[in-house]
């Protein structure tokens, strides 16, 4: 996809003075009682702030009740995996962390801590996180490479008792299931029958395709490919995380793997679904290719190979954006709400249905002014409601919560 030179430039000189001014950064903290007279400090500080100390001492639980943890997440990185600008380290990572910060509390209202943790070794930064993680009701891990994000976020939900969710992985895994099954509904297909490739292997592929089988695509459907080709069942150089989606396949190449596939996930780089492969592709597919800021195939020149195709990105300036911000704002919001333990697979389906079910809803006025259309309803290119969209807080949340009680991790 070709850019233009000066809306680079501008979009830059923007960026840096959105972050620099009025005040640099994205987030700060601010007071939610009165701090005027010296009674209010006396409350605030010594002597009042006693005799909460106690009451938690008494019985921790009291510490939802007491202070700020019950709405407050740790956005935590180490910088390896930055958007798509890969390891810049730690402090590169802190303007994304404190993004995450502001979309928590624009969408959601939940207060964010954001804390860069210098370390690639995932002892070290299981120990920070475990450490700290009495301050928050939540952990929210971000931009952290594969495959040490899997083992991180594992050993860290084994060991808190509160949840721990990298959004990276999960949340692209909601938000794309939800639209994979609504693009489905809409070309006539199931998602059982389906056929799937997808370009990618990292933390989102990984997730996404477990999410897909327990949605109720069988594992043996799904075609992954990394950069060395096909994940097959005679390839011996596999982590143990691409080896679950190792396939008894003769297909060695992405042409060969589109060849009839119902559904494209792209989670690799820029134009790498050729014209011939998206040809060679079943009736009615689906293409979700996701790559930022470029796809693995350039919108524009779909219609001219096929006029049968439903299509996502992960940009907003086409139809149908994958966007997490569809789900992790939404997902705490209701795990921080049941006092969950844990977001697991029962939560992160309640998400994608309640997603999947909003996107066939009339669309509210506002929502279309802030995108300047006329008209937008569930079709081909409305197959996910819009980040803006007000309803997506009491749409998710409460399924959320519900899923969390029923599933036995809510500590309401």
């Amino acid at each position: 996809m070709a850019s233009d030179p000066q809306k680079d430039v501008d979009l830059r000189e923007a960026a840096l003075r959105y972050h620099e001014f009025p005040t640099p950064g994205k987030i700060e903290v601010s007071l939610t009682t009165p701090a005027d007279t010296a009674w209010d400090l006396s409350l605030a500080y010594s002597p009042g702030v006693g005799e909460p100390v106690v009451e938690i001492d008494a019985d921790p639980a009291n510490a939802y009740r007491y202070t700020a943890k019950g709405n407050l997440v740790a956005v935590i990185s180490n910088g390896t995996a930055i958007l798509g600008l890969g390891d810049r380290g730690a402090l590169a990572s802190k303007p994304v962390m404190e993004g995450k910060g502001l979309l928590f509390k624009r969408f959601a209202g939940i207060d964010v801590f954001d804390i860069e943790v210098d370390t690639k070794d995932v002892d070290e930064f299981v120990e920070t996180v475990a450490r700290i993680a009495p301050t928050f009701g939540g952990i929210n891990l971000e931009d952290i490479a594969a495959p040490s994000c899997f083992e991180i976020e594992c050993r860290l939900s084994e060991m808190l008792d509160i949840p721990v969710f990298h959004d990276d992985q999960h949340g692209t895994a909601i938000v794309q299931s939800a639209g994979l099954l609504n693009a489905l509904e809409l070309q006539g297909k199931k998602l059982e029958d389906a056929k799937v490739v997808c370009l990618g292997a990292g933390a989102a592929a990984i997730s996404g395709g477990e999410l897909l089988i327990e949605l109720g695509m069988p594992r043996e459907n799904l075609v992954m490919l990394d950069s060395k080709g096909v994940i097959h069942t005679g390839r011996d150089d596999l982590n143990e995380y691409k080896q679950r989606f190792a396939i008894d396949t003769n297909a060695r190449t992405l042409d060969d793997a589109c060849l009839d596939a119902d559904i494209f996930i792209g989670l690799s780089g820029a134009n790498l679904l050729s014209s011939d492969a998206l040809a060679s592709m079943a009736p009615k597919p689906v293409v979700f290719a996701m790559a930022n800021p470029d796809p693995e195939i350039d919108p524009r020149i779909v219609p001219g190979v096929r006029d049968d195709v439903i299509m996502a990105t992960g940009r907003s300036d086409y139809p149908n954006q994958v966007n997490n911000v569809l789900c992790f704002p939404f997902i705490f919001r209701g795990a921080l709400d049941a006092r969950a333990k844990d977001i697991n697979m029962p939560m992160k389906m309640a998400c994608v249905h309640a997603l999947q079910e909003l996107a066939k809803e009339p669309v509210p006025g506002e929502v279309l002014k802030a995108y300047g259309a006329d008209h937008m309803e569930f079709g081909a290119d409305y197959i996910l409601p819009k980040p803006v969209d007000p309803r997506l807080r009491d749409a998710v949340a409460p399924k959320v919560i519900e899923a969390a009680r029923a599933s036995g991790v809510a500590d309401e």
